[in-house]
């Protein structure tokens, strides 16, 4: 018995995210909406002569007025990490055969380590996310005389195979246009991957253990599936297990 009224069932963590999955470099939301998100390179602008930094700023007024749909634009601030490129330098010292090249990329990178510790160099990345809403849908009428959120409920995807198909090719549209714009001002741009998507989300929700703990490769990753005991008991009975063997059989 609760000590302070009705106990409150709690949520899964996914119900506090707002996206559903991440497929086909594509983030696809909770409520069916699509974005893509692209990484920018910078412009060093203080480095322009005054008549550089006019056109800049004209090209990229000209950039925004000619948008027709609303962007995001990200700017991301972390410690640059270099152990990737550190541990591929260590491979080389280690398969050097020449000893004094050996002892030299040993204090590159020493030296390199220090540098980071000492002056914390701060990594800048830039992204503009583009977004695409999906047209709205109709619910189907409740025939059935079941009252909604009374007994399992079967988990419906947020969009079919066609229509993600559909409304990726018009978000691809408009990423053309987004590049088309920002390379005319000089900046270069690339689609994030699914992998690096996650990797970005990973960092957003989890920024202290993203600088301690790396991801790996999306291929690789595996798990089991964990269930309530609530569900597994409702699956196990006479009716939820004929259920379940009927969708688990293969397909004649």
């Amino acid at each position: 018995m609760a000590l302070f009224g009705k106990k409150q069932e709690i949520g899964s963590t996914q119900e506090a995210l707002k996206f559903a999955e991440i497929r086909d470099n594509t983030i696809v939301l909770a409520d069916g909406n699509l974005r893509q998100i692209l990484l920018c390179s910078s412009i060093n602008f203080s480095l322009k002569s005054e008549q550089e930094q006019n056109a800049i700023v004209y090209a990229y007024q000209n950039f925004l007025n000619s948008l027709n749909f609303p962007i995001q634009i990200l700017m991301q601030s972390k410690k640059l990490d270099l152990s990737r490129y550190l541990a591929k330098l260590d491979e080389k010292a280690k398969a050097q055969t020449n000893e004094l090249l050996r002892m030299q990329t040993l204090d590159y990178i020493d030296f390199i380590k220090r540098l980071i510790n000492l002056a914390n160099i701060m990594d800048k990345r830039f992204y503009v996310v583009i977004p695409f809403m999906v047209p709205p849908k109709v619910s189907p009428p409740n025939i059935s005389g079941k009252i909604p959120g009374t007994k399992k409920q079967e988990v419906q995807p947020v969009l079919t195979p066609e229509e993600f198909t559909k409304y990726k090719e018009e978000l691809k549209q408009r990423v053309e246009v987004i590049q088309s714009g920002l390379g005319t001002i000089g900046i270069r741009t690339a689609i994030l991957n699914t992998q690096q998507v996650i990797e970005l989300m990973y960092a957003v929700y989890n920024p202290e253990e993203a600088a301690k703990e790396k991801l790996i490769e999306t291929e690789n990753l595996q798990g089991e599936v964990v269930e309530s005991a609530i569900l597994q008991t409702q699956e196990n009975s006479p009716a939820g297990g004929k259920k379940e063997n009927e969708q688990l059989s293969p397909t004649t």
